[in-house]
């Protein structure tokens, strides 16, 4: 017959040998506390010149927001090294449970103040959604989900991205094995709300990024019916370039005395240097040709005005022997993916593209932007230009300007407080070109011409 042996845990110190063990054992755990960080995997260091829209921070760590091990192993596998400016801001804020409207330039590191804490405070064992991202277009929901899966490759949480233009019936499967996070465009996570797939009674964190653009008449009514889907006890996370009156009423109807955040002193991208040229609308394709010549363009994103004058221009530029993809609305969903993802990845030089494309796409190769056609609202022009000069980088941007542009030109600078040069005959290239040494580490795109 067994006898069941009880051994008192005072006795178990006195052990022989085991002290040692136990010894041993502290002084592991704490050398892998020092070490943890000399074990990962972190990108080499971008040497790259950055402005103080990025730089000009209180001097915070990462490691100072008290943020999980797993997190923190995410953000520095991630390549970053230092919190931005609206990342110190939003972040401890943000952990604290409290709403937030933040104003931010684009390229500023805005996904990163919302996506560290959202997984921060997410709960790994709670098999239910419990944040909600929602972004105006597709390639911005699948750009921002990518970053979330990165962040948090080592705190098993598990992100999903629903949009429209994709398999509904793919989407209710994926979202029956349980998830945690959503990022979506507002007609996706309404449909799955209402055929009652999506179930949002544990949601407590939702953020709205680009919310002017939410609030416009694109998405009319739309967040007001998402937030009647969520619980009482909320948290609302609100960024925007900018902040029209929809923003104002939306802030005042939903927020809870929202912590304000307000980096745009200046509208216009520091690192982004801007010019135009007069042109008749027939020498457009000859001035970018000449453009194309003398520039020492990294990749380039080229605007217009429409979806038909995209593709006529991404055929010109391809007749005059140049890589050129084009990208615009009413391409179907999976052509578009492929485009932003291969544009991304380095396979082309330049891109054609409407205003689809405006809107926290962040592609950090991007060093010139053209307007072929120029745009009539100053905000359409801010977003636009701020696709180059990422993260604090270096970017211009040319404008080609037509007889009928010239008053939207004054009247854009006026409203955003900036300075559009004429072009000189030579761009000095410390304005948009890294130096050798500062690309280190960058790992080379493989741009043809």
């Amino acid at each position: 017959m067994m006898t069941e042996t009880h051994i008192n845990s005072n006795h178990v110190a006195s052990i022989p040998g085991l002290n040692n063990i136990n010894n041993q054992k502290d002084e592991v755990d704490k050398i892998d506390d020092i070490g943890w960080k000399a074990k990962l995997k972190i990108p080499p260091k971008d040497r790259r010149i950055q402005t103080t829209d990025v730089t000009d921070t209180r001097g915070n760590e990462f490691e100072e927001f008290c943020l999980k091990r797993e997190l923190l192993m995410g953000i520095f596998e991630k390549g970053w090294e230092k919190p931005s400016p609206i990342q110190e801001a939003s972040i401890p804020i943000a952990l604290s449970g409290k709403d937030i409207l933040a104003r931010a330039k684009n390229g500023t590191g805005k996904t990163g103040a919302y996506s560290i804490p959202v997984l921060e405070q997410v709960d790994p064992k709670k098999e239910c959604i419990q944040a909600l991202v929602i972004v105006p277009t597709r390639e911005l929901a699948l750009q921002t989900s990518q970053i979330c899966i990165e962040l948090s490759k080592h705190m098993n949480i598990k992100v999903m991205v629903t949009t429209g233009g994709t398999n509904l019936r793919d989407d209710i499967m994926r979202i029956y094995e349980k998830v945690q996070v959503i990022i979506a465009t507002p007609g996706r996570i309404l449909d799955l709300m209402d055929k009652n797939v999506a179930n949002m009674e544990n949601c407590k964190i939702l953020v709205l990024d680009e919310a002017d653009k939410l609030l416009s008449q694109d998405f009319k009514g739309m967040l007001d019916h998402v937030i009647s889907r969520l619980p009482e006890e909320r948290q609302i996370l609100l960024f925007s370039a900018t902040f029209p009156l929809t923003v104002k009423q939306f802030m005042e109807k939903h927020l809870r005395e929202p912590y304000e955040i307000n980096l745009m002193e200046e509208l216009t991208l520091k690192g982004v240097t801007q010019y135009y040229a007069f042109v008749q609308e027939r020498q457009k394709v000859h001035c970018l040709n000449t453009l194309f010549s003398k520039l020492q363009i990294n990749q380039s994103i080229i605007f217009c005005n429409s979806t038909q004058r995209v593709e006529l221009l991404a055929k010109k530029i391809t007749e005059l022997g140049y890589c050129c993809y084009y990208i615009h609305a009413k391409m179907a969903q999976a052509h578009r993916n492929r485009v932003f993802h291969d544009f991304r990845a380095g396979l082309c030089r330049n891109l054609v593209c409407s205003d689809l494309f405006t809107r926290g796409i962040d592609v950090q190769a991007v060093n010139v932007v053209i307007n072929f056609d120029f745009p009539k609202m100053a905000e359409t022009y801010l977003h636009r230009i701020g696709r180059s000069g990422r993260f604090g980088h270096l970017g211009i941007a040319i404008n080609l300007i037509t007889y009928e542009d010239r008053f939207a030109l004054h009247r854009i600078e006026q409203e955003l407080g900036t300075e559009i040069k004429p072009i000189p005959k030579v761009i000095d290239p410390s304005l948009y070109v890294a130096k050798p040494e500062d690309t280190q580490g960058i790992e080379e795109a493989n741009v043809s011409k």
